[in-house]
């Protein structure tokens, strides 16, 4: 599900796992619900954040089905939920991205999103592969006016 943050970005949201019923508690029904745990690759998320501390301003947050990397409030790069990483580049370089890499177009709710770029654990396997993408992500993020 997808909420728009109101600067153009598209957050997600995990969806509640089923409400269960507890039959255990003094024989009466007892129902309670809980948020999914955000699941992403933990030694991915490390191998991000010493790739990122250098940077200023540099924030996680648990978004997107996985762990975020912001710089400046601006999403740039996530260990993804779905497994490798989800990139935040320029959209105008999207195409010619995705045409010289093995990166795939992100889609959300259905909808292909410009400037949202997943690459595939397979493709990441090395410091340069995964500094590529973090840099063109911190990059892209940088270069974004700040909130007001």
């Amino acid at each position: 599900m997808g909420l728009d943050s109101g600067d153009g970005s598209i957050l997600l949201a995990r969806p509640a796992e089923p409400v269960h019923t507890d039959h255990s508690l003094s024989g009466s029904a007892h129902c309670a619900s809980t948020i999914a745990p955000v699941t992403y690759d933990e030694e991915l998320a490390e191998r991000l954040r010493d790739l990122l501390d250098h940077e200023p301003q540099l924030q996680e947050k648990k978004m997107f089905g996985g762990l975020a990397f912001l710089i400046g409030g601006k999403m740039a790069i996530a260990a993804s939920g779905q497994g490798g990483v989800l990139v935040r580049v320029d959209p105008a370089q999207s195409d010619k991205l995705l045409e010289t890499s093995q990166a795939e177009l992100a889609v959300m709710r259905g909808r292909p999103m410009e400037g949202w770029i997943r690459v595939a654990p397979e493709h990441l396997r090395t410091k340069a592969q995964l500094g590529k993408w973090a840099n063109l992500g911190t990059g892209y993020a940088r270069s974004l006016p700040p909130k007001s």
